[in-house]
């Protein structure tokens, strides 16, 4: 089954703090206004097994493996496109989610320095080979991201809390998958104010609906 052969599936990704929840909202407010059924949701954490996974990969207090953090979120893909993701494009919803697997392979690959074809591969496989019909790219140059993060006053979770380097790596990962797939990204620079991103992304779901 392709993402959107009744629905439409739609993530966004980026670094910690380039405004994908502001965005989602926004993207849900839209599509409620047109009487559409959104699914809001996210990885992980977006399942009550996706909610136990996340609480291990992003606040364990120990180490965990590189390998066995990129199967953890493997395993939370793989239950969360099952029973969540695939119903609601069947029943014809939206789906707007915080994270897929471009994260792994940004996170995992990339900020883990994994092999980045590996860790797609497992994620691919765990989702038995479902990709999104439009990824929303929030580029964010790092050092921006941390000040807004540290604006919140929040603390950090294993992630956040990696040190420049890494979120560099990041950031160049995201930038190199949305090249490889320009059908599927949209880039958006994310330090613009928010609600000329949200018309960006409208623009592009607008497109999107009318070639289907």
């Amino acid at each position: 089954m392709t993402a959107g052969e009744s629905g439409i599936w739609i993530t966004l990704e980026g670094g910690d703090g380039a405004g994908k929840t502001t965005q989602a909202a926004a993207l849900e407010s839209w599509f409620a206004e047109s009487g559409r059924t959104v699914v809001r949701t996210r990885e992980p954490g977006g399942t009550e097994v996706g909610t136990l996974v996340r609480e291990i990969v992003l606040h364990h207090r120990g180490d965990i493996a590189p390998r066995a953090e990129a199967l953890l979120y493997a395993a939370d893909r793989a239950h969360h496109v099952e029973t969540l993701v695939r119903p609601a494009l069947a029943r014809g919803e939206v789906v707007i989610q915080d994270r897929y697997l471009d994260s792994s392979v940004a996170y995992q690959g990339a900020g883990r320095v994994l092999d980045a074809d590996e860790v797609r591969r497992i994620s691919l496989w765990a989702a038995d080979g479902a990709l999104p019909d439009l990824t929303v790219l929030l580029d964010l140059d790092p050092a921006e991201a941390r000040a807004r993060l540290d604006a919140d006053d929040k603390p950090f979770d294993r992630l956040e809390a990696e040190k420049a380097a890494f979120h560099e790596r990041v950031r160049r990962a995201f930038l190199d998958l949305a090249a490889a797939e320009p059908d599927r990204f949209l880039v958006v620079d994310a330090s613009r104010p928010a609600p000329e991103i949200s018309a960006d992304i409208r623009a592009r779901v607008a497109r999107a609906l009318d070639a289907r």
